[in-house]
């Protein structure tokens, strides 16, 4: 019976180990910007790797992939703010720090790690 259940333990680890989450991409060096400029501006709202906060919601949802809100719809959040219509968050203030090339960098950093989640 002993010898049963150390086999049965052994055969459980085994699976268990093969069924490990992966480790995520390593991040390509062309978004670091985009990165930098999220966390400099929109990661106290959208939190750390856009996984959202108690104060905005994740940009890392498929809510926000490609088809239903495109590049543009980032441009224009950060131009002119954004009225609240899918989160209850409350609206999304415009943020005039933001260049639209800095916009566009962000948003490369969101797409791919949307892509890293299986979204767009």
């Amino acid at each position: 019976m002993r010898l049963g259940v150390v086999a049965l333990s052994v055969i459980l680890l085994a699976a268990c180990e093969g069924s490990a989450i992966p480790e995520p991409a390593e991040m390509p060096e062309e978004l670091f910007a985009g990165e930098a400029k999220f966390n400099a501006n929109c990661v106290r709202c959208h939190g750390e790797r856009a996984a959202g906060t108690a104060q905005g919601p994740p940009l890392v949802h498929k809510i926000y992939e490609p088809n239903h809100h495109g590049d543009f719809a980032f441009q224009r959040a950060a131009a002119t703010g954004v009225r609240a219509h899918h989160w209850n968050f409350g609206d999304m203030p415009k943020i005039p720090e933001v260049t639209p090339e800095d916009v566009r960098q962000i948003t490369e950093y969101i797409r791919w790690l949307q892509r890293q989640a299986g979204i767009g």
